[in-house]
C-alpha cells in the first residue's frame, strides 16, 4: 500500500524586520510579563489570576495587560513596540 504523507512545518514564517527573540529566561524574579488578550470571553480572568500568581509566587515585578479589539485582528503596532521595550516575557491567549 502506498500513499502520500503531507507534513507541515510548525515553525513560524520568517518575518522581515522582526524583533529578536530570547527563548529562555533564567527565572521570573524581577521580570515584567505582558499579556495580549485576544478579546475572547474569559481570557481577562485568566490573565488577572495568572498575573497575581506570577507576582506573588515567582517574584514577577510587573504585569502589563493589553486587549486587542477583536480576536481576528492583530494587536496595534504600539502594543508590540511597548511590549518589546518593556517586557521580558509575553503571553498571548484566548478564552471561552
Amino acid at each position: 500500500m502506498t500513499g502520500t504523507v503531507l507534513l507541515f512545518d510548525p515553525r513560524p514564517a520568517q518575518v522581515e524586520n522582526a524583533l529578536p527573540v530570547s527563548h529562555a529566561l533564567s527565572g521570573l524574579a524581577g521580570k515584567v510579563v505582558g499579556f495580549i488578550d485576544n478579546a475572547k470571553p474569559n481570557f481577562n480572568f485568566l490573565a488577572d489570576d495568572l498575573g497575581e500568581l506570577l507576582m506573588a509566587r515567582y517574584g514577577v515585578r510587573q504585569v502589563l495587560k493589553r486587549q486587542k479589539r477583536a480576536p481576528s485582528e492583530p494587536a496595534p503596532e504600539e502594543v508590540y513596540q511597548e511590549f518589546a521595550e518593556h517586557c521580558d516575557l509575553v503571553i498571548t491567549g484566548s478564552g471561552d
